[in-house]
């Protein structure tokens, strides 16, 4: 990484100068200063040929610090890191993870951010550190109550992890950590911003219901991809990985009373389930026996109708047997008409010459006998009395 200054030079580390002594903290036995600087030009001029004051030396002095100014312009990034080389304060490259090289300072500079570091920013929830009370949750009502597309109030609480973006390869916009550390002068501070306005836009778009029960994925996708969309268009160079919601209630002062409604839903989908069951099993025996009566109806029609017929057909026959031979016809219907009626009646045969005659007999009825016998007589058994 680029030399920096800490109170020694190129030639070395810590509170020494380029003739190997440097100063010394002050007390009774502490060299003299004059004393310091003479053996100091001593060992000089026994190390360069010539002494220190030819001009050997001098070109020597040089080489030597041209050569630790150049070797100060090695530097290492390590594996979660990302080189920025800056050249008189423009970007100009990014370097991988490993031993690199830039012109030395203040030609060039370097800057290594982390660039695989997983970071989160809570928002609508704080966590306090209290040595008393241990860590606990404090809401924000001002990050965290939304308006919803129904016009109701609905509390949320999210997570959002974010890591510098890569670089992307062959572009010369998406530089990434570049990006990250000179586009936006407070990257947490916009990330944050942007979440919680992109986390507002989706919820201001849906309704409550969906909030509270099964749209927590849609919404997290949807939030994640509305802000590396809008990051993006800053040239941020940040990289949205996640987005979690932690909890999506309604405001504590209506909670209870937004309970009792989510139960009178619940109820009321149950009874709507119950009810739908009960004419999905009803409706089919309804049909069921419909279907039935139609086809006794159908039935009794077909037969009705052919009865119909046969009965006119009948009466066509009789009457061309009528025209025929009328007296006839007329004695055989009146016998098939008795027939049918007296059928199944118990007769009592008077002989009404007994009576006409004259010969005194008192025709006899046996009343009492015909109310005693049982109704259920049979045809035949009537037509022998």
């Amino acid at each position: 990484m680029s030399w920096k200054n800490q109170s020694g030079g190129p030639w070395g580390g810590g509170p020494r100068g380029p003739w190997g002594n440097g100063p010394q903290s002050s007390g009774p036995n502490s060299p003299d200063l004059e004393d310091l600087i003479r053996r100091g030009q001593e060992k000089l001029r026994t190390a360069l040929p010539g002494g220190f004051g030819s001009g050997k030396g001098v070109i020597a002095v040089l080489a030597i610090a041209i050569l630790a100014w150049l070797v100060s312009g090695f530097y290492r990034v390590e594996p979660d890191e990302q080189g920025v080389v800056l050249r008189f304060g423009k970007f100009v490259a990014t370097t991988n993870p490993g031993l690199n090289y830039h012109l030395p300072y203040p030609i060039e500079t370097v800057l290594t951010p982390q660039v695989t570091r997983v970071n989160r920013i809570d928002i609508g929830i704080r966590t306090g550190d209290d040595p008393r009370r241990g860590a606990n949750m404090r809401d924000v009502a001002e990050e965290s109550l939304m308006l919803t597309g129904d016009e109701n109030i609905v509390d949320v609480d999210f997570a959002v992890f974010w890591m510098v973006k890569p670089a992307a390869a062959g572009s010369t916009e998406d530089i990434g950590a570049a990006n990250f550390l000179f586009n936006v002068q407070n990257p947490e501070g916009t990330i944050k911003a942007v979440a919680e306005s992109a986390m507002r836009e989706v919820v201001g778009r849906t309704n409550i219901q969906p909030i509270l029960t099964g749209a927590r994925q849609n919404m997290e996708t949807a939030v994640q991809d509305l802000m590396q969309r809008t990051l993006d268009s800053y040239r941020a160079g940040v990289l949205i990985t996640q987005v979690q919601l932690q909890k999506v209630d309604p405001p504590q002062q209506v909670i209870d009373s937004f309970r009792d409604v989510q139960a009178a839903r619940a109820d009321a989908e149950r009874l709507q389930n119950e009810a739908q069951a009960y004419a999905n099993r009803v409706v089919p025996e309804a049909r069921g026996e419909s279907a039935r009566i139609t086809q006794g109806a159908q039935g009794y029609k077909e037969r009705a109708i052919i009865e119909a017929r046969g009965q006119a057909s009948r009466f066509l026959s009789v009457l061309t047997e009528y025209q025929k031979a009328p007296d006839i016809t007329r004695q055989r219907l009146y016998l098939e008409t008795m027939e049918r009626v007296f059928g199944g009646m118990d007769k009592v045969i008077i002989d009404q010459s007994a009576g006409a005659g004259g010969q005194g007999v008192v025709p006899y009825l046996p009343l009492s006998a015909l109310d005693r016998r049982t109704p259920a007589t049979t045809p035949a058994q009537g037509a022998t009395k």
